[in-house]
């Protein structure tokens, strides 16, 4: 029996992007359903994915159908919400509409209390949509604290129509910390009362997040160490007791990549393309970095690079003052990013420090982004906390070997070089300080001063398949577990 399943996101491309999640919800969705098409006919997955009419989506130039309306229930009133759906692509994407979905406000507002209305309206309207299209629904499969109130009301309420009286439930977890605290006044007033259960802290039993991976029947982090990682203090986000009465839930499940986005031998934004096979005509790319930001022109200093937010969780200050412990090293670096103040003004200060060797970009440039990937030799990733991360996958792909902390997806990406190459394909290390980056750091140059090695290594990272299918045929397994139990 096909397997149908309604996939509820904030944002996704090509629609909207904002952050990781419009990545993970652009392609996943896709990338099950051209899976899928391969099934017999009986065991293929209907998928589908539902988004808020975004202003930003209605501004764009996609050709949408106007399917009809239907009531949600308000505290005091029915709000109608429209449906649409898109005319394009190669599975159904509907966008629902109503007063909720304020046209002046972007995706994700500063106000939480604004935005709860928006995302709690859409969560209901989701599970709405199902007896709408008169369509059986046996996977709803929700992502972050945006639709997880879905998963809540389906739990606790009356099923709005027969199509969801089998249905399971499945979330992805891509970041624990945003837990939609602030939208109380939201969920009370769209009749979504706190729980009871003593097994949330009573802090969380009026949040969307911690309510929807209460009665979650799958729970899938965006990293098999993340699961693991968020049963502990340090990541738990004062979570990690009540998790863990969800543990045989939880799993963890590894992003994809695009690897038509991302691709060398085909990237029209770097300067050089090559492959595995054509490994020596890299080094075109890092010469052409070292003219454009006036570095010194030498192939044998290797070249680092960081390309990120600048946002105390991606660790940045850690490398920053790291790289001032290893300036009796041989090296040059271009820092590329923008976001909080106070680490774009450190890396403005390291370039003042070292004007021969550092550079600091303080902007969001996707053409010189790829060129980095492409030309420069290590790839920092000094994350705090990583839920999954995509940098690494991309900078392996690109031949530049990432130095990273051993923490969520890049421990699970990244297979770390010690005393031998061994398949190592980066460099990590544990704790988040400066000394424990500088270590590895010295570590890696030591590599790099070994061309046969640094290019194995560079060989190891360009082979590993980072494809959105692998990813795909997981969650496929998953939605047949859960069929299976009912």
């Amino acid at each position: 029996m096909t397997i149908n399943v309604l996939f509820l996101a904030a944002e996704a491309e090509p629609f909207v992007k904002v952050g990781g999640l419009g990545d993970v919800a652009g392609a996943l969705p896709e990338a099950i359903h051209r899976i899928s098409e391969k099934f017999p006919p009986s065991e293929r997955v209907d998928i589908r994915m539902v988004l808020p009419y975004h202003f930003a989506i209605k501004g764009k130039a996609f050709k949408t159908t106007l399917l009809g309306e239907f009531d949600v229930q308000g505290s005091e009133k029915d709000i109608p919400c429209q449906v649409y759906q898109y005319d394009g692509g190669a599975f159904p994407v509907y966008f629902l509409d109503g007063d909720p979905i304020d046209e002046k406000s972007p995706v994700y507002s500063l106000d939480p209390i604004n935005d709860g209305y928006k995302y709690i309206f859409f969560s209901l309207a989701a599970l709405q949509l199902p007896g709408f299209l008169d369509w059986r629904l046996d996977i709803l499969h929700a992502n972050d604290w945006h639709t997880a109130a879905a998963i809540y009301a389906l739990n606790i309420r009356p099923k709005p129509s027969q199509h969801l009286v089998a249905t399971k439930t499945l979330h992805t977890l891509h970041n624990l910390p945003f837990m939609g605290y602030g939208t109380q006044q939201a969920l009370t007033d769209y009749g979504l009362p706190p729980t009871n259960n003593p097994v949330l802290p009573e802090w969380a039993r009026h949040a969307p997040l911690p309510l929807g991976l209460l009665y979650a029947d799958k729970i899938v982090a965006v990293s098999p160490h993340y699961a693991e990682e968020i049963l502990t203090p340090e990541f738990g986000c004062a979570l990690e007791t009540f998790l863990k009465t969800r543990k045989s839930a939880l799993t963890g499940i590894i992003n994809g990549l695009d690897t038509e986005i991302w691709d060398p031998e085909n990237d029209p934004l770097i300067t050089q393309n090559f492959s595995r096979q054509t490994l020596s005509k890299r080094i075109e790319n890092k010469r052409h970095l070292q003219s454009q930001f006036n570095l010194a022109n030498n192939d044998r200093i290797p070249l680092l690079t960081l390309v990120s937010r600048m946002d105390p969780q991606k660790g940045i200050d850690i490398a920053l003052r790291g790289l001032a412990y290893c300036e009796d090293q041989s090296w040059q670096a271009i820092i590329l990013g923008t976001g909080t103040p106070f680490v774009e003004d450190m890396a403005r200060q390291l370039e003042t420090k070292y004007p021969d060797r550092v550079r600091s970009v303080i902007d969001y440039d996707n053409a010189l982004a790829h060129q980095l990937y492409a030309g420069a030799d290590l790839f920092l990733m000094p994350s705090r906390y990583e839920p999954c991360g995509l940098s690494q996958m991309i900078s392996m792909r690109y031949g530049c070997i990432p130095l990273a902390r051993a923490t969520g997806g890049l421990a699970d990406t990244i297979q770390n070089i010690s005393r031998t190459v061994n398949g190592g394909t980066g460099f990590l290390f544990s704790k988040p300080y400066p000394s424990a980056f500088a270590q590895a750091l010295k570590r890696a140059l030591r590599y790099f001063y070994k061309p046969d090695q640094w290019a194995e290594i560079q060989l190891n990272g360009m082979q590993i398949d980072f494809t959105w299918e692998n990813s795909a045929q997981k969650y496929v397994d998953l939605y047949k577990d859960l069929i299976k139990k009912n």
